[in-house]
């Protein structure tokens, strides 16, 4: 993998799909060559143990245009993704599955939604061939609940299918499993997000890796999401509004208690809303002070590190005037 510039790059993480790989690649090869791009692709191998590398290993060696990551261990898919986008030469870069279901065909169409002047193009598998009541039910609802949050609406967020601008793609970071909340992250950073109906085949060779209780971590990743998106640079504003309510909430009570007892003679001792009322008033001073702590770790994190709290897209600075012949 040289590291000249080229238009395209085409991302595949890989795990456990020999069988696929070789007819993968004849198709993909078949639909970039037709492009007038200069272009690489990029298989990433996350830890196969099926005979997968050495297939890739073939493909590389017979082919300029591939390119071989092998992890020593299975990462998981973001991962895989993010060792991918770090390594792309591309000014476009394209995801997509290696297990046959992604069409290469769909490329051209990605390529030219982006030359609408989009950033990001989130693919939408309009006739899914997958397991409704396991695959299919479980991701529309995730689907809806993450459009919901974010406030980017999507249709199909699981898709691998996408095309990515590379100055957007770069300023993004991916940790545990975010790839799915990539046009999130995206959308977080000004980029112009569209989404396009592509096709979807089912699964000829293997297993599938993803199952129903990968719902449950698409939940708790989106928290993580909406968290890092709304008060990554502000955490006292949800921490602190958190122990308002809670104080808010603890002084009612107490008003409640005094009401009780001044009105109606129940002795406080005796009160279960006292208790409640003191529990409510100490996690409310605890959730503000865990918003201090997080004030100081994030203004210690982009301080120490110089990381900015904004992203420019562009930058045109004022030509300096020559003031030394004026004053003479």
């Amino acid at each position: 993998m040289s590291e000249q510039p080229v238009d395209l790059s085409v991302i595949l993480p890989v795990f456990n799909e020999r069988d696929s790989l070789e007819p993968l690649s004849l198709n993909l090869l078949g639909v970039l060559e037709k492009l007038d791009l200069g272009y690489e692709v990029i298989f990433v191998d996350d830890g196969s143990r099926d005979g997968s590398r050495e297939t890739l290993q073939e493909l590389a060696r017979s082919n300029p245009h591939i390119g071989l990551l092998t992890f020593v261990r299975n990462f998981g898919q973001t991962a895989a993704m993010a060792a991918g986008f770090e390594h792309a030469r591309g000014q476009i870069v394209i995801s997509m599955d290696a297990d046959l279901q992604n069409d290469p065909e769909d490329i051209p169409r990605i390529l030219d939604k982006l030359g609408e002047g989009y950033d990001v193009v989130s693919c939408w598998r309009k006739d899914r061939q997958d397991p409704w009541l396991t695959r299919v039910l479980p991701s529309r609802l995730a689907n809806r609940l993450i459009s919901w949050i974010s406030g980017v609406r999507l249709r199909d967020y699981g898709c691998t299918l996408k095309g990515y601008r590379r100055d957007v793609i770069q300023h993004i970071r991916l940790y545990g499993e975010m790839h799915r909340f990539i046009p999130v992250f995206a959308g977080w950073v000004g980029a112009r997000v569209a989404e396009i109906p592509v096709q979807h085949h089912r699964r000829q060779h293997g297993e599938s890796k993803y199952g129903l209780f990968r719902t449950f971590k698409v939940l708790l990743d989106l928290i993580t999401v909406k968290f890092l998106v709304s008060y990554s640079t502000k955490p006292m504003y949800l921490f602190g509004g958190l122990g308002f309510l809670s104080f808010l909430g603890g002084g009612l009570l107490s008003t409640l208690t005094l009401y009780q007892k001044f009105f109606y003679g129940v002795k406080a001792h005796r009160n279960p809303v006292l208790l409640l009322s003191i529990f409510l008033l100490i996690v409310g001073l605890q959730f503000i002070l865990f918003g201090l702590v997080a004030e100081l770790i994030i203004r210690t994190y982009h301080e120490s590190q110089g990381k900015p709290i904004y992203i420019l897209r562009d930058k045109q600075l004022a030509e300096s005037a020559d003031t030394s012949s004026a004053a003479d």
